[in-house]
């Protein structure tokens, strides 16, 4: 098993929200706060080493909450530009793995992270998430996968590592991602 304490949680927030229109999607409400905060706020109880928040122009403050904010300057780049600011972020600390999880899946939960670690085994660990079909993040990555995480291009970031990975299953609700404003209108109406 590796443990949180020796792991970094990189929190991707940096997504153009294209689908979404005009608006920062993670800055919409839900619950009364901005959808981002609500995974921030889930995974305060994992003892990570470090937390980072790789952004692009959001108002959000991570900060505030314990989080060490890179800014991905190309967020156009694919989500690959900004796993590899986090994986540097993660070499440069020492992480003997990283948690890449996203903000906008706001409905993941501590005890599904404290899962991904129970099943993760030596430096080349490769643990996702699944609802029991397709493997998605929170996804662990221990340090020896590092190097393949640094070298992925555009939107792929980690799949292949992801696909061919441990998947550990949760409920499906609790891996909602939202893309659009539909996505969070079918979340809101869940609760």
């Amino acid at each position: 098993m590796i443990a949180a304490e020796r792991s970094m949680l990189v929190l991707l927030a940096a997504g153009r929200s294209t689908r979404f229109g005009d608006v920062d999607k993670l800055e919409q409400a839900f619950l009364g706060r901005p959808l981002a905060m609500h995974v921030v706020t889930a995974l305060e109880a994992v003892p990570f080493m470090t937390r980072v928040a790789i952004v692009s122009g959001t108002t959000l403050d991570f900060a505030g909450h314990g989080y060490a904010v890179i800014d991905n300057r190309a967020p156009e780049s694919g989500m690959s530009a900004s796993v590899k600011l986090g994986i540097k972020a993660a070499r440069d600390a020492g992480a003997a793995a990283v948690v890449i999880a996203l903000a906008d899946m706001p409905r993941v939960t501590a005890t599904h992270i404290f899962r991904l670690f129970d099943a993760a085994e030596g430096a080349d660990a490769v643990v996702a998430s699944s609802d029991g079909r397709t493997p998605s993040p929170p996804a662990l990555f221990g340090a020896g996968r590092f190097r393949a995480l640094a070298e992925a291009e555009g939107d792929a970031g980690g799949r292949a590592l992801i696909r061919a990975g441990f998947h550990v299953v949760t409920s499906p609700a609790e891996l909602i991602d939202i893309d659009t404003p539909d996505d969070l209108a079918r979340l809101r109406a869940l609760v």
